[in-house]
């Protein structure tokens, strides 16, 4: 079965830039292909959406940022989770997990009972 891309979802980038960053300072594109190959390429985040939303997580205060060096020698912004933005990624994932339980209900249930 070939896996295609997805959409993402309207909120969800917030919270898997919050994830993926969770695991150490990230940059922008290691923070964009780690999520590309750990979903085997169901979400690819293109720079037009990753980049505003890296920029408004840092100013809701959920990121910090600096300027180091990547693995290739060049100059990119590495972000990394606040105290805050650890406390909004557990109520994040609280939330999903209770939106995913509720969905897995819904769509593998065996139907209404016969009346």
């Amino acid at each position: 079965m070939s896996r295609h891309s997805m959409d993402l979802i309207k909120g969800t980038l917030d919270v898997l830039i919050l994830k993926t960053v969770s695991w150490g300072p990230m940059h922008g594109y290691a923070i964009s292909r780690w999520l590309r190959e750990t979903t085997e390429d169901s979400f690819q985040v293109d720079e037009g959406a990753l980049y505003p939303a890296l920029r408004r997580l840092e100013k809701k205060g959920w990121l910090d940022s600096e300027w180091g060096l990547t693995d290739t020698r060049r100059q990119a912004k590495f972000y990394r989770l606040t105290r805050a933005g650890k406390q909004r990624l557990e109520q994040e994932v609280d939330l999903w997990s209770r939106y995913v339980e509720a969905m897995g209900r819904v769509l593998f249930h065996a139907g209404p009972a016969e009346s």
